[in-house]
Order: structure tokens, then C-alpha cells, then sequence
């Protein structure tokens, strides 16, 4: 069992205040924060459970079950091990601060993630979210920019929910994204897509606008706050036809397009804004198996 140097009571004595402020110190993101404090309570309380009233009561067999429990749930892979590396950085952070002598989470392995190949939007369905007349009323030219910039620079949907107003040079057609880790990187966006947020800027933005609402945001909700990554998925689930679009799917659609159109891998990298190539070459397969299926779908001995 883990040793204390600290025996820490009361309301905090997991010390979680003190955790995500060193992430916050960090400039960790805050869908980043809001993970690992979900991650975190979601542990305590199965923790608190199993009779684990302290950080110091757990050991590395505790959280063996813990992911034994997860699995036997039908948790997805990757969040599983989402969650272990958060367990696994929040008994980092104690040791170094020596409220714990032992780190029971060092050697806690997780199950490999799936591989399974992101989704891609059917075409039928791009076309319709794309070139459906919605209107021009506020929300249908803030609908429009959204899709736009999702599909159309691959964000992901909390980049795209923190873009400002001067994130965007309409002059060179480029985009500022801040993304993991607060890494800044430029993408372009296709005539299209500026000409959405031009729309949505000039006749739309100032109608929605109230006087709490945040001076640099580029994209507001029906509250007038900035948008939310919930706000992206309502829009996208009120403008779809039939079926039902993941805000990031329109992100693996966007590489695998460009893959397909001729893209380099090491391009699309960094269009995506991916640290790893390995991550980036999933794509590859992405395609390859289209390819595959339209060959079996289409050759007379396919």
C-alpha cells in the first residue's frame, strides 16, 4: 500500500484543488481540465467506494480493478486509457510534491486503443450540410460559418470554438488555430468558408451580440457566450438530413480528402496540427480501405 507523507483530510484530501491548478498553470486547454477533473471524480468516487478514503489507501491492485471495472462496463478503449494517464499523471504530481512516498499507478498497463478507423461523412450528407439553402437569417449564417471551418480547415471543435475575430486574415485566407497544448499553427480556408464568415461577421454576429458577451469571439451561442463544443453539436445535429454527424467527423473527413486528393502525409500533419506522424498515417488506411470497398463494390470479380 501506498505511504503518506502528508495525511491529508477533510473535503480535499485527495487534493484535487491542488492538482488542476498546476494543469491550469500548465495553459493546459479546458476541454483538457474538464477531462482530468471528470476523470479524476469519477476515480474518487468508485475509489470512495471500494473503501479508499485517501490517494494513500490505493494501491496499484486497486486501480487494476478499477480498470477491470471500466472494461467489464463497456467503457470505450480510449477511454480507458484516457483515464489511466490521467491517474497516472495525478500520482506523478503527488509524489513530486511528496504527499505520497510511492507512485501506485507507474506500472499500471491499460488496454491498447481498438485501431479502429475514424468515421468519415457520407458524401449525400456533405453535400447536404454544405449546399442545403438554410436561410439567411443570424443562425443560419452562423450554422453555415461553423460547417465551414469545420470541414473546411479540419479544426477540431474546441479550436474552432476558440477562434477570435482576428484569427482569421481574410486578405491571405488563413486561419490562426490554437490547439493542444496551446500550440499555435496557420491553415488555410477555401474561398467558401471565408466568404461563410465574412457573411456571418457583417450581418449576423452584431445581431446575436449582447452586452456580456466576450469583444473577441469570433462564433457566439443563442446566449450570446462564446460558442461551446454542445453548440457545435446541436447545429450540426438540426442541419443534417438523415443520420447523425459527429462534430469530428468532419475532421477525419477533411484529411481523408485530402489524402485522397494527393495530399502529402507530412503536409496534412501539420495542417492537423499532429505531433506524431503515426497519428496522421491512420488516415492512409483510411482511404486504402475505401478504396477497397468501392473496388469490391464496383469490379465484376471485386
Amino acid at each position: 500500500m501506498s505511504s503518506t507523507v502528508n495525511q491529508a483530510h477533510g473535503a480535499d484530501s485527495w487534493h484535487r484543488e491542488g492538482f488542476l491548478a498546476t494543469l491550469r498553470a500548465a495553459n493546459r486547454s479546458s476541454e483538457t481540465l474538464r477531462a482530468y477533473a471528470s476523470d479524476l471524480e469519477q476515480f474518487i468516487a468508485w475509489a470512495s467506494d471500494a473503501g479508499c478514503s485517501t490517494p494513500a489507501a490505493v494501491t496499484t491492485r486497486t486501480l487494476r480493478r478499477y480498470l477491470v471495472f471500466m472494461t467489464t462496463r463497456g467503457d470505450e478503449r480510449t477511454s480507458i486509457v484516457r483515464r489511466r494517464a490521467t491517474l497516472r499523471s495525478y500520482y506523478s504530481w503527488l509524489v513530486e510534491r511528496q504527499l505520497l512516498h510511492d507512485n501506485p499507478a507507474l506500472r499500471l498497463s491499460a488496454p491498447r486503443p481498438s485501431g479502429q478507423l475514424p468515421k468519415i461523412v457520407v458524401r449525400e450528407q456533405l453535400d447536404h450540410l454544405l449546399d442545403e439553402d438554410w436561410g439567411d437569417d443570424e443562425w443560419a449564417l452562423l450554422d453555415r460559418a461553423v460547417c465551414e471551418v469545420l470541414y473546411g480547415a479540419g479544426l477540431r471543435v474546441s479550436e474552432l470554438c476558440g477562434l477570435e475575430l482576428d484569427s482569421i486574415n481574410f486578405n491571405q485566407g488563413l486561419l490562426r488555430v490554437l490547439g493542444k497544448g496551446r500550440k499555435e499553427r496557420i491553415v488555410p480556408l477555401h474561398e467558401r468558408g471565408l466568404a461563410a464568415v465574412r457573411l456571418w461577421i457583417e450581418e449576423g454576429r452584431d445581431e446575436v451580440k449582447r452586452s456580456d458577451s466576450p469583444e473577441e469571439a469570433l462564433f457566439f451561442n443563442r446566449r450570446g457566450r462564446r460558442l461551446g463544443t454542445r453548440d457545435v453539436r446541436r447545429i450540426l445535429d438540426s442541419r443534417v438530413e438523415r443520420g447523425h454527424i459527429h462534430p469530428h467527423a468532419l475532421r477525419h473527413t477533411y484529411a481523408t480528402h485530402l489524402l485522397e486528393g494527393g495530399a502529402d502525409l507530412r503536409v496534412v500533419q501539420e495542417l492537423l496540427g499532429h505531433e506524431s506522424l503515426t497519428t496522421t498515417q491512420l488516415y492512409t488506411h483510411v482511404s486504402k480501405s475505401r478504396l477497397q470497398k468501392v473496388h469490391r463494390q464496383t469490379h465484376p470479380r471485386g
